[in-house]
């Protein structure tokens, strides 16, 4: 069973995804992770994220064992991986891994932002998590500590528009997709209403 989870930035997908791999007892694999991987890369050695051959390269030889979850979560990484995500080679070298993991048994829950358009659209389950700009503005600078929230907000915002309107791949919720809205909820209960929904729609407890 693959059960895809998509979303914009600070939406609270990661979390989510993680909490049904553990609630049905799945695989989970932050796609994300491997596009910050490949900017966090191009940044340690000088390298311009816009550098399309640079960032394939490095997209084909990525070791994911050499990387610290810690080290990826900055706005600087994020906003590099943003950059390295719209470049076609980059997505088509990352792909096949994460089709591959998608065939884990007994399941796997896959977090991203083309999983169930692109990555993996006969996924059993498409889950699309969303939130209001100002909220998910509000969770990152609280999440990055010492961040303006002026600062944050301008980075949502010109994320959610190199995401949502890059030619390739780019962000939206399958036509098939749970949509979730987790501007008013806190995580126990965007948790629950998305194993109540998956549940719902699969017959899963």
């Amino acid at each position: 069973m693959i059960i895809a989870v998509d979303g914009p930035a600070a939406a609270g997908k990661g979390t989510i995804a993680r909490a049904l791999a553990r609630h049905f007892g799945f695989h989970f694999l932050d796609t994300g992770s491997l596009y910050r991987m490949v900017g966090l890369a191009l940044l340690r050695s000088g390298l311009d994220p816009q550098d399309a051959a640079a960032a394939a390269r490095v997209a084909r030889d990525l070791d994911p064992t050499r990387f610290r979850d810690e080290e990826l979560r900055s706005e600087e990484v994020g906003a590099a991986a943003s950059i390295v995500a719209a470049i076609g080679p980059v997505r088509a070298a990352l792909l096949g891994f994460q089709r591959e993991f998608a065939k884990k048994p007994p399941g796997a829950v896959l977090d991203g932002r083309d999983i169930g358009t692109v990555v993996c659209p006969d996924a059993d389950v498409k889950l699309f998590v969303t939130a209001r700009p100002e909220v998910r503005a509000a969770r990152r600078q609280r999440e990055l500590g010492a961040s303006r929230y002026e600062d944050v907000m301008a980075e949502i915002r010109a994320r959610d528009a190199r995401d949502s309107q890059r030619q390739l791949a780019p962000l939206a919720a399958a036509t098939d997709a749970i949509v979730l809205d987790t501007s008013d909820l806190g995580i126990a209960e965007a948790v629950a209403a998305a194993v109540a929904r998956i549940a719902g729609k699969t017959g899963e407890g």
